[in-house]
């Protein structure tokens, strides 16, 4: 079913908070605050919560194995509105291929040279959420005109390749599909780039995290169509419902195990799924209800969201956080408070100061792009 094209487009507050929400997240791993609040073993309840913050070990999902899927899926939708209003403008497709080509370019060199700042030397490392991205954003482009059934394909397709991959490439060593450093996934990183990551991670995720962007096109077409809100959400919804239905419907009959590290064609649908429903419910709230009041302490992180990012996993976590924690331990040594409450509260307030940085940047209008 075709989206209906609106005559203008409207910047959609809900995208901006749902980028910014996601990038503060993930500040928030930089900064240590989930690690910290781990630390104090508050046990119970808060344990299992706590543990939502950090990736599955393999076999299951938690809340944070959504965040990347969210962070593809909203550079999808992003791209498709950019796209739309240049079109407006009389920019052709093979105009903006360019502009598509070069920012692709530079999300593949910033996130392999992210590895080399992680390693403290050169590496040749394909992990990085960044140079996923590079991939997916240009195969998503390369169909951004395409139907809908045509692109809900091709991603079906995607993730076809993937299982087929996993199961028919079996050599030595590497002939368990769903094992830990024995799947496709790990020997294609002994081919391109020689290692295997320690905890897991495969670079051929880039075929099946395309789905991500590409159902992020289809999302953000729908949002900004002249359709009514009642109907976009409707098709958002049974869109994410679909996804969680399939996701965990392999998973349960033991089909297709979900386990992030892999990206699994059960866990992109079933982590899609979720990805879904949470941007039906923020449009809903922010851009329907218009309970947007407070959208702004998102927003601002949002705008600069590739700035944000690129700060907290290269000055901010080499140097930022640990010159933060100085002056605030210092501060609680005069009250003789020590422990894991000063070590929690040191890494919120350096997730307050990085927050504070975004916000400076958006009053002055200051928006660092790629």
């Amino acid at each position: 079913m075709e989206n209906v094209i609106p005559k203008s487009v409207n910047r959609l507050i809900s995208l901006d908070v749902m980028r910014g929400l996601i990038m503060i997240l993930l500040a928030g791993e930089s900064c240590l605050v989930y690690e910290r609040l781990k630390d104090t073993h508050p046990g119970g309840i808060a344990d299992k919560l706590i543990s939502e913050f950090f990736h599955h070990p393999w076999h299951g999902l938690h809340l944070w194995d959504l965040v990347q899927p969210a962070f593809m899926l909203m550079a999808g939708s992003a791209m498709y509105i950019s796209y739309y209003s240049k079109t407006q403008k009389g920019i052709t497709w093979s105009q903006n291929f360019k502009h598509i080509a070069i920012r692709a370019l530079k999300l593949f060199l910033l996130g392999t040279g992210l590895h080399c700042i992680y390693a403290g030397k050169m590496v040749w490392e394909l992990w990085n959420v960044l140079t996923q991205l590079s991939f997916t954003t240009i195969i998503a482009y390369l169909i951004i005109n395409k139907s809908f059934w045509f692109q809900v394909g091709f991603s079906a397709l995607l993730l076809i390749i993937t299982e087929i991959l996993y199961r028919t490439i079996l050599v030595p060593g590497f002939n368990q599909p769903f094992v830990e450093y024995h799947n496709f996934g790990a020997y294609f990183d002994t081919i391109v780039m020689g290692k295997i990551n320690s905890d897991g991670w495969v670079a051929i995720n880039i075929i099946p995290t395309a789905a991500h962007t590409i159902w992020g096109v289809l999302s953000g077409k729908l949002l900004i169509s002249s359709r009514p809100a009642k109907t976009k959400i409707t098709y958002l919804i049974v869109a994410g419902l679909i996804g969680l239905t399939l996701g965990f419907g392999l998973d349960i009959t033991n089909i297709t195990p979900i386990i992030k590290r892999i990206s699994t064609s059960s866990f992109a649908l079933a982590s899609g799924g979720w990805v879904l429903l949470m941007m039906t419910f923020l449009y809903w709230l922010v851009d329907v209800k218009k309970i947007n009041k407070y959208a702004w302490i998102c927003t601002v992180v949002g705008m600069n969201s590739i700035f944000i990012y690129l700060f907290f996993e290269t000055v901010g976590s080499q140097w930022f956080n640990g010159a933060t924690g100085i002056f605030v331990k210092g501060a609680f040594s005069v009250f003789n408070i020590q422990g894991h409450v000063v070590a929690v509260f040191s890494a919120l307030f350096t997730l307050f100061l990085e927050w504070l940085l975004c916000y400076w940047l958006s009053r002055n209008k200051v928006f660092i792009k790629i």
